[in-house]
């Protein structure tokens, strides 16, 4: 595999045009983690899912990175899908991690990968592919997973991400 500049750009469009597949299980990723945390969590639109696509790739160091994956992801296959392989599942906990950014949002999305991947219907993954490449292979359904709890992570709509934390110190003057 090599990733240039335009593979980058490329992928890009590929996770901004994919607003229809990703936002759907990132709102529903966020509507089982309000449930479960007993909290109300604001649902994302697929515009602010692009813009936030787009502030992600603007950062060359993280869009090679985030690029890369998602190519991995989306060629990546194993014959059978044997059961005792993992790539797809870490390449989707790292992009995950990635998209959402430092610690401790990259923590919070690896585990939320683990939610979304869940309930991401493999079959319904493969249809939404348009171009073909990655319909039906095994890291199809870790990427849009992935997609999902990075951005749900990255974006804001917690209670808890919104304010000024209580922990901050403030430095002397």
């Amino acid at each position: 595999m090599r990733v240039t500049p335009q593979t980058v750009r490329d992928e890009h469009a590929w996770v901004r045009d994919r607003a229809d597949v990703v936002v759907p299980i990132l709102n529903d990723t966020r509507d089982r983690l309000g449930r479960l945390f007993e909290t109300e969590v604001d649902p994302v639109a697929p515009e602010a899912y692009r813009r936030e696509v787009d502030a992600v790739f603007a950062d060359g160091e993280v869009a090679v990175n985030v690029g890369a994956c998602v190519a991995l992801l989306r060629d990546l296959d194993v014959e059978g899908d044997y059961p005792g392989f993992v790539v797809d599942e870490v390449l989707g906990r790292e992009l995950a991690a990635t998209i959402a950014g430092g610690r401790p949002l990259s923590l919070l999305a690896e585990a939320t990968f683990h939610v979304a991947d869940l309930y991401v219907d493999r079959d319904a993954t493969a249809e939404a592919d348009g171009d073909e490449r990655g319909a039906g292979t095994a890291g199809a359904d870790d990427l849009d997973a992935a997609l999902a709890a990075g951005f749900q992570t990255r974006l804001p709509g917690w209670d808890w991400r919104e304010g000024e934390s209580p922990f901050a110190v403030e430095p002397d003057a």
